[in-house]
């Protein structure tokens, strides 16, 4: 077993960062986890609704840390229309994010018919941008609760694929055994990303702790196993994303209204080593933590000549980070982790 992994930085094809004195606090963090290419959400308030919203934004991320390679997104809404996705694709944006309405944080502009937005579909078709979906169905229905709201979006999935078969979809944060199984039947233009806490956690983990709770949440023993079998399998259609989503200790800690979202940026690819050491399975960690996203999303490899190393050493997470109403809880806080992130940056 080796004891020290050196590979190039990883790309993270999920990031929430925020804005403001939350993203100062977070966006450097982003190459400490090892990761060079950041997917950035839009689910910002308000949310990013137009090609300058968002070019905007990624002048402020760059501000912070212009080393990354920060890949940008479009909120799904009325306003994302054929011409503006003319116009995001000239600008150089990648992709448009799509939330069921009322769903997640920061959801409450967002979809609650997709048939609207078919007419966007086709130009995002057109245009070769990705479809970013987060694949839950609302809990209006009295059928649908937490447990399968992502099965029970499956279908969606499924008929907007089946519409707009060129069309390269993402299924975020996969969380289930129905939901990696979907996408095994679904053709190469659909892909999906598993976080690195969902490899980790099962519903007894969030129960009663806010810190673990995330939208979609964690599921059952055996989707978590599934989940890390599709992550170790070495099938292209899988990749990382680490869906790391950083909320004030102040908003995690209110109960049943605890926000949505678990904070992994800082420690990315430590936590991510652990779960493939575990399978037996460390010589596939580059092609999911960073090959296999890069190619779907048609991004060359990193030619910086930055490398990150692994090595089989104790490392504690810290129990925050950040301080005052930007403190933050990492996942796992106070826990020990076997391998540490040696970055040398070039």
């Amino acid at each position: 077993m080796s004891s020290e992994i050196t590979i190039p930085p990883i790309a993270d094809f999920h990031v929430h960062v925020r804005d403001g004195d939350m993203m100062r606090l977070v966006v450097p963090t982003i190459r400490q986890g090892g990761v060079s290419v950041a997917y950035i959400m839009p689910n910002l308030v308000p949310p990013l609704t137009t090609v300058d919203d968002v070019l905007n934004y990624k002048e402020r991320l760059k501000d912070v840390d212009p080393e990354v390679n920060y890949l940008m997104t479009l909120y799904l809404s009325p306003a994302i229309t054929p011409p503006v996705i003319r116009a995001a694709k000239k600008a150089g944006i990648t992709g448009v994010k799509c939330y069921p309405h009322g769903v997640t944080t920061n959801s409450d502009h967002g979809v609650q018919s997709y048939e609207p937005f078919y007419p966007t579909f086709a130009a995002m078709e057109e245009e070769d941008m990705v479809l970013n979906l987060h694949g839950e169905c609302p809990s209006r229905d009295p059928d649908i609760h937490l447990l399968n709201a992502e099965e029970s979006f499956l279908p969606t999935l499924f008929d907007i694929h089946k519409r707009f078969p060129k069309l390269r979809i993402v299924l975020e944060h996969c969380t289930s055994k129905a939901a990696v199984e979907a996408v095994l039947k679904c053709g190469d233009s659909v892909a999906a990303t598993i976080t690195a806490h969902h490899l980790y956690l099962t519903l007894d983990n969030w129960a009663g702790n806010s810190h673990n709770f995330c939208k979609p949440v964690a599921k059952l023993p055996s989707d978590r196993q599934a989940l890390i079998e599709a992550a170790t399998s070495g099938n292209k259609k899988f990749f990382f994303g680490s869906d790391s989503a950083p909320h004030p200790l102040s908003a995690k800690e209110k109960g049943r209204n605890a926000a949505a979202g678990v904070y992994t940026q800082s420690h990315a690819l430590a936590y991510l080593a652990e779960i493939f050491e575990k399978a037996g399975k460390l010589e596939k960690l580059e092609d999911f933590a960073s090959k296999f996203g890069r190619t779907f999303y048609r991004i060359p490899e990193d030619r910086s000549g930055w490398l990150v190393t692994l090595k089989k050493e104790q490392s504690v997470v810290p129990m925050t980070i950040g301080e005052g109403v930007t403190t933050v809880v990492p996942f796992l806080a106070g826990e020990t982790l076997h391998w540490k992130i040696y970055n040398n940056f070039a």
